[in-house]
């Protein structure tokens, strides 16, 4: 496999991994584990933080520290991880809700969904946040997960998990505004290749990866929506992909082992581990939430 072990440990649901260039360290969470981590490949320095309530996503922001998705809403967060200040409530109703996947725009807004946790009502939605509150970007939705942006920031790249969906909209970088919604790609739900889109990046030529959660693989797809590769992951559950390093060309994903049986467990041991290999195309340097945007 292309994949190897980065980090060994056993998370719950890991997410939402993101490169810090200046620190040269990997942050990601654990949601259903309630924990923040940093990881310095360089050094094998490994360091947690645990969180008051489940952390679905993070990003960086101005000035140091972060901007996190909780089930409660969305917080700023000093650089050690202590929570400083909230920003939203979450909207939705909070005992089936919480914040998903996220990531900042190229303006330095906070785009981040939610997940219908009983996944039968469509109640999950996508929120943009900047400093006019939370504006609903999309509606409907069981898991909202794979934001990404193209390098030039004017498309913007969302899935519903469940419905194993990728859409693409045209984003106004000035505004915040997503328009022209159309159909990226949509996977196929049955057979021995099934795998439901999950969170994404995308790399410096606008290809588009995905993880398939319960699919055991990777995917990059071109920018007109064709697979350009596979590639497999020693889990059957990964969960997010980013690009790290001095050069940003080692992919980074996590993933997840709860709810998985004992039988997944023992073919797939490393199951909630992170795992990397290196690509030849680098990825996109992650923007910071700027608060007066």
């Amino acid at each position: 496999m292309p994949l190897s072990v980065a980090l060994d440990l056993r998370a719950e649901l890991g997410e939402c991994p993101i490169w810090d260039a200046d620190e040269q360290a990997l942050f990601f969470v654990d949601i259903k584990g309630r924990a923040l981590h940093r990881f310095r490949p360089a050094t094998g320095e490994h360091a947690v933080r645990a969180m008051p309530e489940e952390i679905g996503c993070i990003g960086f922001r101005k000035g140091g520290g972060f901007i996190a998705g909780f089930r409660s809403g969305l917080w700023l967060l000093d650089s050690e991880g202590h929570r400083e200040t909230k920003l939203a409530d979450n909207p939705e109703d909070q005992r089936t809700s919480r914040f998903n996947d996220g990531r900042v725009d190229p303006a330095g807004r906070f785009l981040a969904g939610t997940i219908d946790e009983p996944k039968d009502g469509g109640r999950a939605h996508l929120y943009r946040y900047d400093n006019r509150g939370l504006t609903t970007l999309a509606s409907g939705l069981l898991t909202s997960n794979g934001v990404a942006f193209s390098p030039d920031g004017r498309t913007l790249y969302h899935s519903d998990t469940p419905t194993f969906t990728v859409w693409r909209y045209a984003y106004d970088p000035v505004s915040g505004e997503a328009t022209d919604k159309a159909l990226f790609v949509r996977l196929q739900p049955t057979g021995t290749d099934r795998g439901r889109p999950d969170g994404a990046a995308v790399d410096a030529e606008g290809c588009y990866w995905t993880a398939l959660f319960e699919g055991g693989r990777l995917q990059r797809y071109a920018q007109d929506g064709k697979l350009m590769a596979e590639y497999p992951v020693p889990a059957r559950c990964p969960t997010m992909i980013c690009f790290g390093g001095a050069d940003l060309k080692t992919l980074y994903v996590t993933s997840a082992r709860t709810g998985r049986s004992a039988d997944e467990l023992e073919a797939f041991p490393h199951s909630g581990s992170l795992f990397s290999m290196p690509v030849d195309v680098p990825g996109l340097p992650e923007t910071r939430f700027d608060p007066s945007v």
